[in-house]
């Protein structure tokens, strides 16, 4: 380990309070709890996370190992830092060999109240599909997809909460982590997948740190998003999934926040349960008959700027900032 890196963990193990191991059992958690709390909150703006989302759009797929992923990384980097602060934002950075491929990665994570010891951990991941399976277009399969809603979005959304914070602490603890490595992997092949989230539980940074409850936002401001409450999320999680689809039932955003039940998804949400971290998804899931599947631009290239939808980032966000300024 480098004197960086040496530096990087001693800091972290300062700033975070407390990944403890957990069985594989879903387990909800009887602390967690929340409560209206009657204060004022901040203004979300989706203009600024449509902007975050072009910017990453801007320097291409953010494929591991390629010189766009390092430039993106550089970014993100920067800006959390700007809302951070300098010596509150660390890279995780690890390599692994995946399809014959040596890839470089690295997890991002910002800590935002350090001196709060009732956390809440916000995260997404920041890399893109390497390959477009499902594009209309044969000879387009094998190219990396743009990832505006798969990737970008959530991102986005958590650049926007971080720049709230940055003006207006909450009084929870708020500890961000952008994850690399999500979806690398072949269809069918689990084991390739979710990569950061893997590295990051199975090399926690912090020994013992255990926030109250996470939160995975993955593809958060596609066209037409339904947000239906996500199967692993109810099973490991559900007070978090009942508290946050009640807030956005007061703000009259449940024609996007569905009261029902979707589909179990595998994504960085279920490695973090498996790790003892109740975890939920926020994720547009689009009807299927009677049943759920991923959206239409899913793994293509049509998962472009095009597809964003400004009222779709602005109640996401509305919802996040009510949760984390009001209900804590």
């Amino acid at each position: 380990m480098g004197k960086k890196s040496i530096i990087a963990v001693t800091l972290l193990m300062v700033l975070f309070t407390g990944l403890s191991c957990g069985s594989d059992e879903p387990e909800t958690g009887p602390d967690i709890m929340f409560r209206d709390r009657g204060l004022p909150t901040p203004d979300f703006s989706a203009e600024n996370t449509f902007q975050f989302i072009e910017r990453q759009l801007e320097f291409g797929p953010r494929v591991p190992s390629t010189q766009s992923h390092w430039n993106t990384r550089n970014f993100l980097m920067d800006t959390l830092r700007g809302f951070a602060g300098d010596d509150r934002v660390f890279a995780q950075d690890f390599t692994q060999v995946v399809y014959g491929d040596t890839l470089r990665m690295s997890n991002i994570i910002a800590v935002f109240n350090p001196e709060a010891s009732d956390r809440v951990l916000l995260c997404a991941h920041w890399d893109t599909r390497p390959r477009a399976d499902n594009d209309p277009d044969p000879a387009r399969r094998d190219e990396p997809i743009p990832g505006a809603d798969d990737g970008a979005s959530g991102v986005a959304v958590l650049l926007e909460l971080a720049r709230l914070m940055s003006e207006e602490m909450p009084r929870v603890g708020v500890d961000i982590i952008l994850f690399d490595g999500e979806d690398y992997g072949h269809e069918n092949d689990l084991d390739h997948y979710f990569l950061g989230a893997r590295y990051w539980t199975q090399n926690p940074p912090v020994p013992g740190y255990s926030p109250r409850f996470g939160i995975l936002l993955d593809m958060v401001g596609g066209e037409n998003a339904l947000f239906p409450k996500e199967g692993y999320s109810m099973a490991y999680a559900s007070r978090v999934v009942d508290e946050v689809w009640s807030i956005a039932a007061d703000k009259g955003y449940d024609d996007l926040f569905l009261n029902e039940r979707g589909r179990a998804i595998a994504d960085d949400h279920w490695i973090l349960n498996q790790s003892g971290l109740p975890t939920i998804n926020i994720i547009h899931q689009a009807r299927d008959g009677d049943g759920w599947n991923f959206p239409p631009y899913w793994h293509k290239h049509a998962d472009d700027i095009d597809i964003i939808d400004k009222s779709v980032l602005q109640r996401v966000g509305d919802v996040l900032v009510e949760l984390l300024y009001n209900r804590m």
